[in-house]
């Protein structure tokens, strides 16, 4: 949720942000109103208990022939605090109801538009070019016996798959080196539950317009995680951390699940868009004042993995319309996918300011020992997806695939050939 202090101080400002996501800044007034009327509420029932502790204090002092009639007024005052009581929290739900509809607020300088306004900030490596035409990854991994899509269909479904030989040691390679360099930079690594309550998954912001993306197992109440940020923002939930020396850093090794609703028809082959997925995901509570650092920090290490794989990329800002609900700013690494003479998304990384942690009570206190809410941050490291881009920058000509140096000692081989 957004600050309400800010809100009441630059209204326009949250109105600009809801027009750049695309959403409405109705919900700005909404949100203004909702507060007033809270305000007035608790406000209220406050004077109407004061009241009542004064009249009790005549009560216990007044004479027998006074007491009935201050009585039966204690009384009368008593029904009128339980209504005030009833207002006060009706005015509560409608406050956080239209706290909870309102996105993060943009950074200033994001771009402002939807998927297709974003910034190209860099592009790094040279596109290759080949003397031979290039196939794309799930022909090069049918042919290397890597991936197979039939039989996850038979078993699980469309969008399901099974990775196989070397294709398995490609994926656990990624992200045990992933987990390597997270560990050499400062980061713990966690394996995280999977499942998470609803308050949860609600605290990060993936309940809200991406909804139907999450998969809920309804008889337990509990929901499929589509990256290891949620349970990761949930482990200090209610919490005050000790943030002063440093940000606290973890890492979450996972699967993740997502429906995918909405996207039938596009990326159905191979294994770009799924529904199930292995991530390397960097999560981050620091103070606030610190975020923006520690942004460009996370897309630093980001990069590296990058490096390390060896595929050509570029880094671009994302617009305002493309962002998720809890993201001031988003950066994103888009890998070069020859066969489809495009880029497409490796990493992203968030800053969500204070948005998750002021829905689930993180906190840390400041010079003075006063609590204040964390910010939070995440970023993916390495995934599934990488194997994309592997597989086709680094085909050679009889339809083998070169490892990168950096996962040769993971996988067990320098070059994937077909058995």
């Amino acid at each position: 949720m957004i600050d309400l202090r800010f809100l009441r101080d630059n209204p326009e400002v949250v109105r600009a942000s809801q027009r750049a996501r695309g959403e409405d800044p109705a919900l700005v007034d909404a949100l203004l109103e909702a507060d007033a009327s809270r305000r007035a509420a608790v406000a209220a029932a406050d004077n109407l208990r004061a009241e009542q502790k004064a009249r009790g204090k005549l009560v216990g002092k007044a004479s027998p022939e006074d007491r009935p009639a201050l009585l039966a007024g204690a009384q009368e005052l008593s029904a009128k605090v339980k209504e005030a009581e009833a207002a006060q929290q009706q005015a509560d739900a409608a406050l956080d109801a239209a706290h909870r509809a309102i996105s993060n607020v943009v950074q200033e300088g994001a771009p402002a538009g939807g998927e297709a306004d974003f910034v190209v900030l860099e592009t790094v490596g040279d596109v290759p070019t080949f003397d031979f035409e290039p196939k794309d990854h799930l022909e090069l991994s049918e042919s290397l016996n890597l991936i197979d899509m039939e039989r996850g269909a038979k078993v699980s479904g469309a969008r399901f798959y099974f990775l196989t030989g070397y294709g398995a040691m490609l994926q656990l390679g990624l992200l045990q080196l992933a987990a390597q360099r997270a560990t050499a930079n400062g980061f713990t690594m966690m394996i995280p539950p999977v499942l998470v309550r609803p308050e949860i998954m609600a605290g990060t912001g993936f309940l809200g317009a991406h909804a139907a993306e999450v998969y809920h197992l309804q008889d337990d109440d509990l929901y499929l995680v589509g990256t290891s940020e949620v349970p990761l923002a949930g482990y200090h939930s209610g919490e005050i951390l000790d943030l002063a020396e440093k940000p606290k850093r973890y890492a979450g090794w996972s699967s993740c699940f997502r429906r995918e609703a909405g996207s039938y028809g596009k990326d159905t082959r191979g294994i770009i868009r799924v529904h199930q997925f292995d991530k390397v995901e960097m999560f981050t509570y620091c103070k606030p004042e610190d975020a923006d650092a520690e942004h460009q920090r996370l897309l630093g290490w980001e990069r590296d993995m990058l490096a390390a794989i060896e595929v050509p990329y570029r880094v671009i800002d994302v617009a305002a319309g493309d962002l998720g609900s809890s993201a001031a700013r988003k950066f994103d690494c888009e890998a070069w996918v020859p066969t489809q003479q495009t880029y497409r998304e490796l990493t992203s990384t968030s800053n969500c300011t204070t948005f998750q942690s002021r829905r689930l009570g993180v906190r840390y206190r400041d010079e003075n020992g006063k609590p204040q809410v964390a910010a939070t941050l995440n970023g993916t490291l390495a995934t599934t997806r990488w194997i994309v881009a592997i597989l086709e920058n680094h085909q050679q000509a009889d339809g083998s695939v070169r490892v990168p140096a950096a996962l040769v000692p993971f996988v067990g081989t320098d070059v994937l050939t077909a058995p």
